[in-house]
């Protein structure tokens, strides 16, 4: 018997759940570059690392905001039903899943983007760079 195999696998409609379940959680750079590209990017994207990361590179269109910052004041000018999806450095990095718990208890939707920078150049996907941590006058929270 291996390591696999040693505690069984969920039946069937277990693992559905949880699968299905999943995705109300967590989405993956390849949807989010695709809505992005696409023109049809229905939520705020937030690279959570701080303003010299994001500087030097982030997801093009989103806004610098560190996990550690995310407060209701800087989340006041976006309806509160507004779906936000953060990320930090990639799967080595929990600052996407801090960020997301923060926005929770916010009462804001929330979405992690699973991989995060890594998944994100690993997808050959480019990043965009700033000056001053903005891309754009309101690249910054």
């Amino acid at each position: 018997m291996s390591l696999i195999t040693a505690i069984p696998a969920a039946d069937s409609a277990a693992a559905l759940a949880h699968f299905e379940a999943s995705f109300r959680y967590e989405t993956d750079c390849w949807d989010v570059h695709d809505a992005i590209s696409g023109g049809q990017q229905d939520f705020v994207l937030l690279d959570v690392r701080g303003t010299e990361k994001y500087a030097a590179g982030h997801v093009p269109g989103a806004l610098d905001l560190a996990h550690r910052k995310i407060i209701g004041a800087k989340l006041a000018e976006f309806p509160a039903d507004t779906l936000f999806v953060v990320y930090c450095a990639g799967p080595h990095c929990n600052g996407a899943a801090r960020a997301a718990l923060r926005l929770a208890r916010l009462g804001r939707p929330v979405k992690l983007m699973s991989g995060g920078i890594t998944g994100w150049l690993d997808e050959g996907f480019a990043l965009a760079t700033a000056t001053n941590g903005r891309d754009n006058p309101s690249a910054a929270l």
